[in-house]
């Protein structure tokens, strides 16, 4: 069967200000789910880290009713603005102000900072599911080819460079007990003021398609089993789970790792950022040749390989360089090959029901990562309190034992979930000569659906 050529062109605009928008949001959920958060109220603030592991946990909860439920409001939305730009323009003031209560100065009792922490975790998280959900998968309603939504991914990667540094810096400068946490606060907060603008303003720079709005969406119901009864969505659930989880417990493990264990950083900046570079370069060349599924397994074998050589070698400078230079390859991999994995995903699901739910997809999805950041939030705590590990003792003075409990708390589980999604992709469908015609015919028909549906908009408005 001939299929006819579609070629694909985003606006350079509209590819930075998304990507500008994503990278916004990102250094935000950075330092919420990241780490930094937890580490202020429990290594400056003083809470109880069972505390703190308890506020993870019922956080997780919550969110396993919120997003797939938001992702279905989402692909039923109707506005002129389209059915998740308007989440992004009026939700980013007050994911602002969210984020500004998690750092309020308010009294230091065990009880109030678990019930700052609880209330704030559940408001800011309404608003950064909605915003967050809405700005993952705008590449997937503007594009259907791997080679235009790569347009705006590979900008997302530039961008990405902040959240992904961010630790770092935040780990630099962060308090420690006794310290006065004023000016860190008040950074913070400022930060958070100028990242919302970014994303408000963003909303004015890309546009939906219009055919999407006048699909007739599935019954909640039925648009839940029709997701889970697309196998490569099962699989791609196995390894999304698993890049959330480890993005959580590695950017959360560094500050501990350098508090304790490596007082020589640079080195290790540098294998990192050097990891990401060569990382960005080598999955781009090889996503056509290779195709993703084959850049998945490599990038997920990579990946496993940094976190087993932090894990048995971290406190040796050189085996922590290649570590640091191999996980740098495996963050590439993830911000690049995902979104494209998810994409295929839902471009499968649309070959099967003939709508478009990247909503309800992303919502599912965020039913498995969501738990993961809270999962590896508490996980980390606690093996660090099984080892030993006191909060409350100035930074370098840690036993041995609990220096050999971060590595494990920071690198163990990582490497085994890196190895199960390796072995889980054996069995991802979605690859070879036939799915690169499916995915060819979904571009023509979008494109007819799109010049339908503005000729039905342009009639009603002559009306």
């Amino acid at each position: 069967m001939e299929t006819t050529t579609i070629e694909e062109r985003i606006p350079w605009k509209s590819r930075i200000w998304i990507s500008l928008a994503d990278s916004s949001v990102a250094m935000l959920q950075t330092i919420v789910g990241g780490g930094a958060l937890t580490y202020y109220f429990t290594r400056v603030r003083g809470l109880d880290p069972n505390l703190a592991g308890l506020v993870w946990l019922l956080f997780g909860i919550w969110n396993a009713v919120n997003d797939p439920l938001f992702g279905f409001i989402s692909d039923r939305t109707k506005s002129k603005l389209g059915r998740r730009r308007p989440y992004i323009r009026y939700g980013a003031p007050i994911l602002t102000l969210g984020f500004i209560f998690l750092w309020l100065d308010l009294p230091t009792s065990q009880g109030v900072m678990f019930f700052q922490l609880l209330i704030g975790l559940f408001v800011y998280d309404i608003l950064y599911t909605a915003i967050a959900t809405s700005i993952y998968i705008m590449p997937y309603e503007m594009a259907v080819s791997n080679k235009a939504r790569s347009s705006i991914f590979i900008w997302k990667i530039i961008f990405m460079i902040f959240p992904n540094v961010l630790p770092f810096v935040i780990a630099a400068i962060q308090p420690g007990p006794g310290d006065d946490p004023t000016n860190y606060r008040i950074l913070l907060m400022g930060m958070a003021i100028f990242l919302g603008l970014i994303v408000f303003l963003s909303t004015f720079f890309y546009e939906e398609k219009v055919f999407t709005q006048q699909e007739e969406q599935f019954p909640f119901l039925k648009s839940l089993k029709e997701s889970f009864l697309n196998f490569a969505f099962v699989i791609f659930l196995v390894v999304s789970f698993t890049v959330i989880y480890i993005q959580t417990s590695l950017m959360q493990g560094v500050a501990y790792y350098f508090d304790e264990i490596m007082m020589t950083p640079l080195p290790l900046y540098l294998g990192l950022a050097a990891g990401i570079v060569f990382g960005i370069w080598f999955w781009i060349r090889k996503r056509d040749p290779w195709g993703v599924k084959t850049c998945v397994r490599v990038w997920l074998a990579a990946f496993a390989a940094g976190c087993l050589i932090m894990l048995l070698g971290g406190k040796l400078l050189i085996p922590a360089v290649i570590g640091f230079f191999l996980i740098g390859v495996g963050f590439a991999g993830g911000m690049y090959l995902i979104p494209i994995m998810n994409g295929d995903v839902i471009d499968y699901d649309e070959q099967r029901t003939g709508l478009r739910r990247e909503g309800m997809y992303a919502g599912i999805n965020s039913l498995v990562t969501k738990p993961a950041i809270s999962l590896a939030q508490a996980a980390f705590l606690w093996i660090l309190q099984a080892n030993g590990y006191d909060p409350l003792l100035t930074k370098g003075l840690q036993s041995p034992q609990a220096e050999n409990g971060i590595l494990l708390a920071w690198m163990l589980i990582p490497a085994i979930l890196l190895t199960i999604s390796w072995l889980t992709m054996r069995w991802y469908p979605l690859a070879g000569k036939q799915w690169d015609e499916i995915k060819q015919q979904l571009s023509v028909i979008h494109e007819e659906k799109e010049r339908l549906a503005l000729q039905k908009l342009h009639a009603k408005t002559a009306d």
